[in-house]
């Protein structure tokens, strides 16, 4: 059975922006048993059902303002980043899909999501 305790301390270090590796090592310093450290990374793991989910860590700012949008928009947080996500990729250069070379897909991406002027939508004067 998972310690509670644990599992709350170990949501918090990664709240607060901790890497897993800091907080074990953290952990067992403090004379946690590394089976249990493990056990509740173990249990804290998402247990995907398909290859196109992800897991994400929000900051709590970021977190409320996607709950506005969503509630304004009557969707549920996930399918609110699925719809940010979705437009972001669809929009590019005026509606045209996103190119497939391997190559360039990287640098796409980072276009579409870069605040330089150069990438994502441009704003109207």
């Amino acid at each position: 059975m998972t310690n509670q305790q644990l599992v709350d301390f170990i949501n918090e270090a990664r709240r607060r922006g901790f890497s897993d590796a800091q907080i074990k090592d953290a952990l067992v310093r403090h004379c946690w048993p590394a089976e249990k450290v493990d056990s509740a990374f173990e249990f804290l793991t998402p247990k995907f059902k398909s290859k196109n989910q992800v897991a994400i860590f929000l900051s709590d700012d970021l977190l409320e303002i996607i709950e506005k949008r969503a509630k304004k928009n009557m969707q549920t947080i996930s399918e609110q980043i699925e719809e940010i996500l979705r437009k972001s990729c669809v929009s590019y250069k005026g509606g045209k899909s996103i190119n497939t070379n391997p190559e360039k897909l990287d640098d796409t991406l980072v276009g579409l999501f870069s605040r330089r002027r150069g990438g994502g939508r441009r704003r109207k004067a």
